[in-house]
């Protein structure tokens, strides 16, 4: 059988002071940190559409690369070579997950009954390299932003009959991510939202994309899928505005069309800093309010205004993620998907895997750091200490509920004005550049 990348052998720990460009310096699957391997704790996955479908277009221009699994005429041959191409790098890379869009992986035909009936073949085929490689399926979604027909949006169309088009396109994806066994499903409103007010029923729109959800929730029960279901916030491109904009609309949405019981976050690093915040924040509030599910692990550029999809390799970043992952506990669903491409002038098959190497050892380095964090305890003890006076009689009260104004002014009025105390924000910043180093 055809080898896609034979200059790459599978890609071994070798530990820090290893001279190999391909191998891992910080990622060890097998080592134990904080109770669990690593390979535990991150679940890394590699998204398929960046990765295997990503030939290094961009606004200006067309793809810089060829890759022989994308060279033949027939779409189907070359799904089915892309596929093959692909569980070659999972297995040489040694994760243990992928996800891949519906059209990702098998080409559009001239009908619905046509596109199916493609798609059905190319799952057979994953099905089997599943099975011979042990490579697992983290997440499964449909493109509902890429053909034409959506421009103006896929649950959130002006037209009922696009809707009826996108909801029997996610029934399809939903049934073969089951049957692949996969873990979660994820909805990325890549059009839901506007490109001006002038033509937009905003409130139609958010009833409609809340009803289209509902009907994927009925219909995964009835199919018997126990997989997780994500949304995927992001603020803007390709629309101006799009209606999941950050873990905290998201939530709110959740909240107001009563799906917070059947939907988690599926986080991406470089969305979080499109809509103005940290990769950090939308962690943070996703977890403290008990909706984080997986996460897309990358990067942006702060100097360009748009998803550049870079992979990780700030250490703060990852630092600070797993620092966040390790003190909620760790995924209980999802993983570390990277959703990330290489540069345009990356353009030599074995660049896929120095990304990917580059990607893993930083969460590695992250984790440990991260680790040592919480086990010196004096980052966490700091801010236990900052609040400890919601631990005494008034501050239970209140969060109790037994205070109300009149009570919060009698206790003013008797000691009153209270002591403050500094944040101390320049010896937290100095003693975890402590951590790093």
């Amino acid at each position: 059988m055809k080898e896609f990348f034979p200059s790459v052998s599978k890609i071994a720990y070798e530990g820090p002071d290893s001279a190999t460009p391909l191998s891992f310096k910080h990622y060890n699957p097998s080592e134990k940190i904080a109770g669990k391997t690593m390979a535990e704790h991150f679940r890394f996955s590699v998204c398929y559409w960046h990765t295997f479908k990503g030939l290094g277009a961009d606004p200006f221009g067309p793809g810089t690369m060829i890759r022989d699994y994308n060279a033949p005429s027939d779409p189907m041959e070359s799904a089915e070579m892309t596929l093959r191409a692909a569980f070659e790098f999972f297995t040489k890379l040694g994760v243990g997950f992928w996800c891949f869009h519906d059209r990702d992986i098998a080409p559009e035909g001239g009908s619905l009954a046509e596109t199916n009936k493609r798609l059905d073949t190319i799952v057979k085929l994953a099905a089997q390299l599943q099975k011979d490689t042990g490579v697992k399926l983290l997440w499964g979604t449909a493109n509902l932003f890429s053909h034409r027909r959506y421009m103006a949006g896929a649950a959130t169309n002006p037209s009922p009959a696009v809707f009826a088009h996108a909801a029997a396109q996610v029934k399809k994806a939903m049934e073969v991510t089951h049957e692949l066994g996969g873990e979660g499903y994820v909805f990325w409103g890549g059009r839901e939202g506007y490109d001006t007010l002038l033509n937009t029923d905003m409130g139609r729109e958010l009833d409609h994309l809340g009803r289209f959800l509902h009907m994927a929730v009925d219909y995964k029960k009835k199919i018997g899928f126990g997989g997780q279901f994500y949304i995927e916030p992001k603020p803007k491109e390709p629309t101006k505005h799009q209606y999941d904009f950050d873990a905290a609309s998201c939530y709110a949405f959740l909240q107001k069309y009563g799906l917070v019981d059947h939907l988690k976050l599926n986080l991406e690093a470089n969305h979080g800093t499109l809509a103005g915040h940290t990769f950090h924040h939308e962690l943070e509030f996703a977890a403290a309010n008990g909706i984080l599910g997986s996460v897309d692990a990358n990067r942006g550029d702060l100097l360009l205004g748009w998803d550049t999809d870079q992979f990780p390799t700030d250490l703060y970043d990852t630092t600070l993620a797993m620092y966040t992952l390790l003190r909620y506990g760790g995924f209980t669903t999802g993983g570390l998907n990277f959703d990330a491409k290489v540069r345009r002038q990356s353009i030599d098959a074995v660049d896929l895997f120095h990304a990917h190497v580059g990607g893993m050892d930083a969460f590695a380095r992250g984790l440990k750091i991260a680790a040592r964090i919480i086990e010196d305890g004096k980052l966490p003890g700091f801010v236990k200490d900052r609040y400890k006076g919601w631990e005494g009689p008034l501050g239970q009260k209140i969060e109790k509920g037994q205070a109300g104004f009149e009570e919060l002014e009698a206790y003013t009025l008797e000691h009153g004005e209270p002591e403050i105390q500094s944040g101390r924000q320049e010896m937290l910043e100095n003693m975890f550049n402590e951590y790093i180093a």
